[in-house]
């Protein structure tokens, strides 16, 4: 097991949304290996649940967009699950198996329905992986859950209402968390400001903004002081850190 945890290790965190899903099929254990083997130590994914109670990473409600069939996710079961293919190739994967296979990396886990959290707190607590795990989500209530449940090691992100209270410049009143995750753009608007940025240091929050995808966007972050990015384009923005010396793997991940 790593000895260091999520977000312990100094330098920007550089994390694969989906593990990557700009050069291969999301959510799956191909992609996860594929951005390891670029130098990625962080990866995000989702969790949803099968209809008999297993947890797995999946993004979509419906898997219309990602297997070309009709239906929601929550109407299979694990063993439906596992016959699905991703854009027909990648096969879909318990969230058990991501901790366990790889690990030395960090986890991003969105969960994307509440019925899904006790199931993960019970993925987490049984992989020991609580110390290299952020959740992040919808409701402040969910994750505050799981940080009653696993701990002080288990690493947040702020839910939507505390963010939003954040760009309103008011204090999160559920601020329990370890970071905030900012989406680049609301529309046309541009989310992060260097004076955003110093708001949520000021509160103990560490700044990660998602849906950077070009080397232009990653400099500008950085240069306004933000601390991580989360990517779809794994090797543009690998490329744009390594190019201003911000690029840091920890240790070597064991590949499965």
């Amino acid at each position: 097991m790593t000895s260091y945890g999520y977000g312990a290790e100094p330098g920007v965190l550089a994390i694969a949304h989906r593990g990557g899903a700009a050069l291969g099929p999301e959510n799956t254990l191909d992609a996860f290996e594929r951005v390891l083997a670029l130098g990625y130590r962080y990866l995000e994914t989702d969790a949803r649940m099968t209809s008999d109670g297993v947890c797995v990473a999946f993004h979509d409600r419906t898997l219309l967009r990602l297997t070309g069939l009709r239906g929601r996710l929550a109407d299979l079961t694990w063993e439906d699950v596992r016959r699905l293919r991703i854009h027909g190739t990648g096969t879909v994967p318990r969230l058990e198996d991501l901790p366990v296979t790889w690990p030395e990396a960090r986890w991003v886990v969105d969960i994307k329905q509440p019925s899904a959290l006790t199931s993960l707190v019970r993925v987490v607590r049984r992989s020991g992986a609580a110390n290299r795990v952020c959740l992040s989500g919808t409701w402040d209530r969910w994750l505050d859950d799981a940080r009653r449940e696993l701990g002080p090691p288990l690493s947040t992100a702020l839910g939507w209402r505390s963010m939003a209270q954040l760009l309103a410049g008011r204090t999160p009143d559920r601020h329990t968390s370890d970071f905030v995750h900012l989406p680049l753009r609301l529309g046309t608007r541009r989310v992060p400001s260097v004076r955003l940025v110093q708001r949520a240091h000021d509160h103990g929050l560490r700044v990660v903004v998602w849906g950077v995808e070009n080397a232009r966007e990653t400099h500008r972050l950085l240069d306004d002081g933000v601390d991580g990015v989360i990517t779809n384009h794994t090797d543009l923005i690998r490329e744009a850190l390594l190019a201003r010396g911000s690029w840091h793997v920890p240790t070597p991940a064991r590949a499965r």
